[in-house]
């Protein structure tokens, strides 16, 4: 059901709440509105799982870097920190958390060193992402300022519109010079039998892509930045999507090209992934 405070609607599920946080307190309607209109901030979504988030430095250091990027400055990170764990410790102890740093001053303005950034957090039920396997239409398309996670991109939704439409289940893209990148909202990852492939090309370097490098590194296995184009993909033995709803969906399709089922090199990706700690916000 629908509950109201402060202006602001969150949803009620048994005994739990979701919640809309302006600088860790509830956000009011006057405060959202000139939000709904604007497209100059930058976001980072996590899973919460037992009151615990995985790989929090990442999310951390994307916001720092994105916030001096777009703003010229950054808030610290333990006053972030402390944002996100006001909304968290508002909800039950699994769930989404997406967090949303803007700047007050608003667009088309040149906020000065005074307006310092403000923090968005809102909360949902917790996600695990699509059971796939996939198919992706290859798209030639590059993400402006593909390195930060900002808001604002009607892009990748047409796009994937109109891969669905074409009967795909979304789209993975392709760069002027011809190399995969990315997907829609997701990070792409391959496999030759033996390594772990990863594109290389302007993208945005996912959470949940940084976790599952460096604890795949602590458990010996192989991996390789390469260009990685579509006619590259025959000779390959599978290939996924991540995001921070999961660390591996199946993709049996990109372009016209079938992958082959690779469901060692999906378990291996899960298996990495959970062996990153939790940490409590």
């Amino acid at each position: 059901m629908l509950e109201s405070h402060i202006g602001v609607r969150f949803y009620v599920t048994g005994m739990s709440s979701f919640v809309v946080h302006r600088n860790g307190r509830a956000a009011t309607a006057e405060e959202l509105a000139p939000l709904a209109f604007a497209g100059y901030a930058h976001f980072t979504a996590m899973q919460v799982r037992g009151g615990g988030v995985r790989g929090i430095d990442l999310h951390l250091e994307r916001l720092r870097r994105a916030s001096v990027e777009l703003f010229g400055q950054a808030l610290p990170d333990d006053r972030v920190r402390t944002h996100l764990r006001a909304a968290s410790e508002a909800g039950p102890a699994d769930m989404s958390l997406l967090a949303t740093v803007y700047s007050p001053a608003g667009e088309f303005t040149v906020a000065g060193p005074g307006v310092e950034p403000q923090v968005l957090v809102r909360t949902g039920p917790a996600a695990s992402g699509p059971q796939g396997p996939l198919a992706l239409a290859a798209v030639e398309h590059e993400r402006f300022f593909s390195a930060v996670k900002h808001v604002g991109e009607p892009a990748k939704t047409y796009l994937l519109r109109q891969a669905a439409g074409e009967g795909f289940d979304d789209v993975a893209f392709v760069d002027r010079q011809g190399r995969l990148s990315e997907g829609s909202i997701w990070n792409l990852a391959f496999w030759d039998g033996t390594t772990v492939v990863w594109p290389e090309a302007g993208m945005l370097s996912g959470t949940t892509m940084g976790i599952v490098r460096r604890q795949l590194e602590q458990l010996g296995v192989s991996q390789r930045v390469q260009k990685v184009t579509p006619a590259d993909l025959p000779a390959l033995a599978g290939a996924v999507v991540m995001n921070s709803w999961t660390p591996g969906v199946a993709v049996h399709r990109i372009g016209a090209v079938t992958l082959p089922d690779a469901p060692s090199f999906v378990e291996l990706l899960h298996r990495a992934y959970q062996a990153e700690p939790l940490i409590t916000l």
